[in-house]
């Protein structure tokens, strides 16, 4: 891996931290010279879940992005929140109110999932291949 194609930043866990890590991701791919639509739309939907779900006063978030040399997109969002592990929705459930972004993740990634974290915290990554996803 390339070192300038990796990025690492403490947000705070804001709409305006969210917002941030959406934009950062557009600027930072379109430097890398990467189609950026999907895997901005996956940030916004891990950054999202970090600021609603993954919250706790006074801890922020963090984003990473990491470009491999085989062109696969690593997107990484650690929250203080390990006991909320993200789950897609039950099919049954189409009329949930909660969980879409999840799905739009789920479309867009190769691979997606949660490990834990040091401090409590996870880590939602999701992996975007080549010609799929936007990388």
């Amino acid at each position: 891996m390339n070192e300038k194609n990796h990025l690492r930043i403490q947000l705070s866990a804001t709409r305006r931290g969210a917002r941030l890590a959406r934009l950062l991701t557009e600027r930072h791919l379109a430097d890398w010279g990467v189609p950026f639509e999907e895997a901005v739309q996956v940030v916004a939907e891990l950054a999202a879940n970090a600021v609603l779900h993954g919250r706790v006063r006074g801890r922020d978030f963090r984003l990473g992005l990491k470009l491999h040399d085989d062109g696969t997109l690593r997107i990484e969002v650690t929250d203080a929140r390990c006991d909320r592990i993200p789950r897609t929705p039950d099919p049954a459930a189409q009329d949930s109110e909660t969980g879409r972004g999840l799905l739009i993740v789920a479309a867009y990634a190769h691979r997606w999932g949660v490990d834990e974290a040091p401090a409590h915290a996870k880590t939602v990554w999701a992996e975007l291949a080549p010609g799929r996803g936007g990388a």
